[in-house]
């Protein structure tokens, strides 16, 4: 992230947020991004292409980017990674014929320069359907402790049931917060020479 969209968003009123909701397809991203809009999930089909939901929480305003995770979508993924302030993937652990896929297209995607430093919660989504998961498993296996350029953080849930999807969404716009908005109004940066006050 560039100086110039630091002093942006330290100097911003709104305090908007652009999370990117990526995965493999069927794994339950637009699922995730109703239950953290309050809506009804029973009725979920794909996403062709994007959708954009806007939720507002706690003193944010937050642009969730729901896009599509078919095959044929996923190399379209990178027209939609700048000015990214967070990245959710979301994972059907369920699915464990295609586990090891979405661990390559996960580490394939983080691999993008501008998406370094972005920090990502990963949603290990469909509890309810494989109970005996264990979260270590899922670490070792998304070989998230190799990952040193962000933080992360890992949550088991299952967004039909709404178990689990706001906790991981609160750690993630509390780590946003942490960095982007530098916790207060009064703030100043000594760049180039230059020294800003806000």
């Amino acid at each position: 992230m560039g100086l110039l969209t630091i002093l942006r968003k330290s100097k911003r009123k709104e305090r908007e947020l652009r999370i990117l909701l990526l995965g493999l397809d069927a794994a339950g991203k637009t699922t995730v991004a109703k239950r953290l809009l309050h809506q009804d999930v029973t009725d979920v089909g794909p996403t062709f292409g994007f959708d954009i939901y806007t939720v507002e929480y706690q003193d944010y305003r937050i642009n969730i980017w729901d896009i599509g995770g078919q095959e044929s979508l996923r190399s379209y993924w990178k027209n939609y990674f700048e000015s990214t302030d967070g990245i959710i993937w979301v994972v059907d652990i369920a699915d464990s014929a295609r586990l090891s896929h979405c661990v390559v297209e996960l580490h394939k995607t983080l691999q993008d320069e501008r998406l370094v430093g972005a920090p990502l919660l990963v949603l290990a989504n469909k509890l309810d359907r494989n109970p005996n998961i264990v979260r270590e498993k899922l670490v070792e296996a998304f070989k998230l402790e190799t990952l040193c350029d962000r933080p992360w953080n890992i949550y088991l849930c299952s967004a039909l049931c709404n178990s689990g999807v706001t906790q991981g969404f609160s750690w993630l716009i509390d780590d946003i917060a942490e960095k982007n908005f530098l916790y207060g109004t009064n703030v100043t940066l000594l760049a180039f020479g230059f020294i800003f006050v806000f």
